[in-house]
Order: structure tokens, then sequence, then C-alpha cells
């Protein structure tokens, strides 16, 4: 059974064509809206300048000096390139000068863009024609007070003085808060460090049950995030939805909170996975759009496994290899960010990590690597799983298992 799966959004967004044996039960099981259409120029354009409940962008920023747009890095397959030039516009239609308005990547706990990266991101016009800024969740942020559970808020200082503040950022699901985008682009995204770890350590651990992929309401660290995010004022907020290829297929656009609820409504469709697969011996997650966060994939296909027991295959096609996070991440032999290590592979889980693009540290999120086996092609690949899988195994294949989310059952 050949099976065309994703690669290398920033890199080409090419195809992987896989062999599976044809001896086993094999379940393709994509997110529902993997095939949507990608929109129009003209069609992102108009959801831009008709965002629903709020004022137009121009409207908001007439009168003011200064504007920030805030966008996600490159572990989100936002195609910001595509948003950016309307936002603009609507700027330059308020009277805001081009040389007070300024950009701001929410890493949050993640390493630094590179030139590069900001022009695949942003188009190659705007680092030449604007000042881009990495946000540095050490240094030069403004605290701003405590949410309800007593958590510290302080807030990029580039952020905070902009008269009129933006956000553009996608809504995929997340492993923690349900869904990605919305305030969740300034917390952690803009967030001092300490912040960061509060949210991700101290209010994490006080429901846990409420959190994980696809749960939005009722989930504790998603309502702390609205509540610090409330402190920004974010004014206009873009959030995208992408198809399995990550072509934008959505915006909504508008007040932040109010837009990204419409934008978790569709996200609930789009990225669900149909059909659902339980109980498989083998599974094989690709992962695709967030391949530089390749432990996601591991999350997600265990859930499809029978008791979260079997052979694991995750597809981790990431030349720029995995991201460096200052939270979870390891920087020595035996010491890493004050999460580390954030997780572990279980026992019985055989994990298999094909990594084209392989480094020492391409596993260090996890405390035991070791355990799991690497391999660089689908050739290698599969004979390993042939090794270990039997003949007559039940096997399903997540295409995109960064962003879909498989139901609680």
């Amino acid at each position: 059974m050949k099976i065309h799966l994703p690669q290398r959004p920033w890199h080409g967004n090419t195809l992987l064509e896989i062999d599976l044996p044809d001896s086993w039960e094999t379940q393709v099981c994509p997110m529902k809206g993997a095939d949507y259409k990608a929109l129009s120029p003209g069609e992102i354009q108009a959801a831009i300048a008709e965002p629903g409940e709020s004022s137009r962008l121009e409207t908001i920023a007439r009168g003011k000096q200064s504007a920030v747009i805030v966008f996600d890095d490159m572990t989100r397959p936002t195609r910001a390139s595509e948003i950016v030039p309307f936002l603009l516009e609507e700027l330059s239609s308020a009277g805001i000068s081009a040389r007070n308005i300024t950009f701001v990547c929410a890493l949050g706990a993640h390493g630094a863009l590179n030139m590069q990266d900001f022009r695949k991101k942003l188009g190659p016009d705007i680092p030449e024609n604007y000042r881009v800024f990495n946000h540095n969740p050490y240094e030069n942020c403004i605290h701003l007070g405590e949410t309800a559970f007593g958590i510290p808020v302080a807030i990029n200082r580039a952020v905070m003085e902009a008269d009129v503040k933006i956000g553009i950022s996608c809504v995929t699901a997340h492993s923690q808060t349900g869904f990605s985008g919305g305030g969740k682009l300034l917390v952690p995204g803009t967030a001092h460090i300490d912040t960061i770890a509060h949210l991700h350590m101290e209010v994490a651990a006080r429901a846990p049950e409420t959190t994980g992929p696809g749960k939005h309401e009722g989930n504790v660290l998603r309502e702390n995030i609205e509540q610090a995010a409330a402190m920004v004022k974010m004014d206009f907020c873009i959030n995208v939805i992408v198809n399995g290829r990550g072509e934008t297929t959505a915006v909504f656009a508008g007040s932040p909170e109010a837009s990204h609820q419409r934008a978790t409504e569709h996200a609930k469709i789009v990225y669900a996975t149909h059909p659902r697969p339980r109980d498989k011996d083998v599974v094989i997650a690709n992962a695709f759009a967030k391949a530089n966060e390749m432990p996601i994939a591991v999350r997600t296909g265990i859930m499809a496994l029978a008791g979260g027991r079997g052979v694991l295959a995750v597809i981790a096609d990431a030349p720029e290899g995995q991201v460096a996070h200052y939270l979870l991440g390891r920087f020595g032999l035996n010491y890493g960010g004050r999460r580390h290590p954030a997780s572990g592979i279980p026992e019985g889980l055989d994990l298999i990590v094909m990594a084209p693009c392989f480094d020492k540290t391409f596993g260090d999120w996890f405390k035991n690597p070791e355990t799991a086996t690497w391999t660089r092609t689908w050739e290698e690949t599969l004979a390993v799983l042939e090794q270990k899988a039997g003949p007559n195994s039940r096997a399903a294949v997540l295409p995109n298992a960064t962003m879909q989310y498989l139901q609680a059952l």
C-alpha cells in the first residue's frame, strides 16, 4: 500500500511516498480538513477588511502613531506573508508611517529566528523595509500584574509600547491548551521566562485533566492565558486555519477573544481525525508542520495504539533540527531548562524516529532518547517496522500528527 505524506513545509513543501506491507490492515486517518481549498489573496483581504464583531483595523489605527505586528515562529505553519501586506495597507490608510511599524516574533521560550526564517515567514521585502525583532524572554519585559491564579505576567516591551497591537497566529490542535492561537500568541509567545515557567509548571499541575489536544472549554491553561493576554490589550487579531499542506483555508479577524473563539469552533472540525484510529498494533505518525517539535507526534501516535503500547514510527523530516527550547530543552549532558526533562519515552512503547537530517540532540526533549530506534530513510524504517511488527498487524497512518487531534474515546 503506497501513501503520500507531506514534508518540509518551509523547505519546498514536498511529498514523501511510503509503502506498507499488503498483509497489514492499514487505515489512513487524516484530519477532516486535510483537503480544504486554499483561500485566494482576495478572500484573505476580504476577511481582514470585514472582521465581523470588531471595527476595521484602519479605524482602530486612525490617529495612532505606532504599531507592532506580532507573529508566530517556524514551529507553526502560518503563512504570515499572505496576511502582512493587507495589514500594512490598513495601517498606511490610517496614517501610520512605515518607520513606526515593527514586527516581533512570538518565540515564547523557543530559539531565535535568523534572517532567512524571517524572509520565509514574512516575505522577502519585510525584513528589508521594517525592523523585525525576536522576542527575548529574559530581557526587556514589562510587568503587568498577576492572573487570578497568582501567575506574574511580564510582556515584551516593544509590544507594550506600541499604540496599535496586532497578532497573526495559526490555530491548530495543541497538546496542552486544546488549540493554539489567540491569546497564546502573547502568553507565552511574548512573555518573560518566569511567566512561561509558572504557566507550564504551576498552572498545568493544578488541573491536568482539563488540558490536552482539542480540550478548549474549561482548560486551566487556556483560562490563565486569556487572563494574562487581556492585560496586553491587543487591538486586532488574525487567526488562521490551514489544510494538510499548511495552506491557509480560513481567516478569522477581529477582537482577540471573539476571533479566536470563532476560529476554535472551526478548528474543532478541521483538525479532528477521521476515521479515529484505536487499538492499533502499529502507528505511523507524520510530524510535517511541526517536525521541529517531533515529540508532539509521539504523544498523538500513542493515543492510537492499544493501551498506549506497540510500535510507533514518527517521521520527522526537519532540516533545521529540533527547535531550541529554553524551558524544556537540554543544554548540557545532564541538565537543561527549568522543566527538563518534560517527559520520557514510556515503557511498552517501541519508538522509531525517522529523521533524515538526524543530529545527536534530536531526541533531547526526552529523558531517555537512547531507547528509541533512529533511522534516516523510509526503506530503513520499513525494515525495522517489519522486524518489530507481525505480518497481520493492524496499522494506522496519521498524515499530520502535530496538527490533528484524536477525539477522546
